[in-house]
Order: structure tokens, then sequence, then C-alpha cells
């Protein structure tokens, strides 16, 4: 990992699903290696940023944690037109979780970019006697989904949580034009810019879905 204020560029990550899945854990556990047993539910949006390298550059992570509640949802659906990566999170355990993907999935399809990385994460994997949710179930959701990524975590555990970022990431800039990757970036579209302090501008819906 790479730590300062230097970067060649920012990507923005958007963590969504409901609430009490472990959004928060996933991204305290990947930018601050820690872990909190009974963290409080976010309200609205909170967000943090760590430094990587790949590819030979370095990449300022803003991740943004959002609330699971739907009385967030007005709030929380102005940020994804910017992330070039959604993680979707569901609880192993908690089989009313995976049931509300496909609501998750028309917030994706109505306000995100339609280039943006999709991954879904099956959390709490600490929690296997308590399963509800098989693998194989998280794997045939993902699968209906076009470039949908699927992996099972534990933030508690420290298990995948680096994996899922950084493989996120390696995915988006897998997509980015050569030229981008070689030259500087200083007046493309992915530069630094300032951290933003409120939300952007409600974004038009997405004229194509990626399911049914």
């Amino acid at each position: 990992m790479v730590f300062g204020d230097s970067a060649d560029f920012k990507l923005q990550v958007i963590i969504i699903g409901s609430r009490g899945v472990g959004k928060t854990s996933l991204m305290e556990r990947f930018t601050d290696d820690t872990f909190c047993e009974a963290c409080k539910s976010t309200v609205g949006v909170d967000f943090k940023i760590k430094t990587v390298e790949l590819r030979g550059k370095k990449i300022r992570l803003q991740i943004w944690d959002t609330a699971g509640q739907e009385r967030f949802n007005s709030i929380t659906s102005a940020y994804y037109r910017s992330a070039k990566g959604i993680i979707l999170v569901y609880d192993i355990t908690k089989k009313e979780t995976f049931d509300d993907l496909p609501k998750w999935m028309k917030m994706i399809d109505k306000y995100a970019s339609e280039d943006a990385e999709l991954l879904l994460v099956g959390n709490k994997l600490d929690c296997e006697t308590d399963r509800e949710i098989t693998r194989q179930q998280g794997e045939k959701f993902a699968q209906q989904i076009t470039g949908m990524r699927f992996c099972e975590a534990s933030a508690k555990d420290n298990f995948n949580v680096d994996e899922i970022f950084l493989k996120l990431v390696d995915d988006i800039l897998k997509k980015m034009p050569l030229d981008i990757l070689r030259n500087e970036l200083s007046n493309s579209i992915l530069s630094l810019q300032p951290e933003p302090e409120i939300p952007p501008e409600l974004p038009p819906p997405r004229p194509h879905v990626r399911c049914c």
C-alpha cells in the first residue's frame, strides 16, 4: 500500500446494501484495519480515503459508505453517478438482505454510470454456522448481471477484504484507455479534485438496465 498525499488520480467507490450487512465494517477494515463489533448505523453517507498502487499508478480511493435504510435513498442516490466501482453487500446469515438485492440493482440501474464495475459481496463469512444463503445462491445472482463479480468475505476476520477493493480497482483500470494510463492525468476527468463536501446534483436515470 502507498501512503501520503501524492497520487496520479482518484477513483470513487460506493458501498451499498441493506442495513446491518457490514458495509461500514468492510470499509474500515480496508482503510484503517479496524473492526467494531457494535457499529452504529451510518446516517446518510460517510467516506474514507486510501491510496493504493496498482499497474504502476498511485490511486487515491474515495470509498463512500451509504446508509442502508430506505429513508436515506434520496441522499445516497446522488453518489451513484460519480462512482467508478459499486460494491453491493448482503449478509450471508440474513436471507432478507439477499432478497433485497433486486431493489439495490434497481437503484444501480436508475442512478449509476453504465460503465461502473460491479462486485457482489456476501459478508460475515465468520458466521458460517448461521449461514442462510449458500455461496451458490450468491454466484447465481451475480451471473445474472452482466459484468458483476462475486465473492464472500469477513470484515471481522479480515478475510478477502483487501482483495475485494483491489480487484475492483484493477477491473476499473483494465477498462481505461492505454493512453490515459500512460500519461499524466492532470487534465483528465479522473484527475484529483477537492474532496466533495456535498453530493453532486441528482443524475438523470440511466437509459439502459443491466437486468430485468
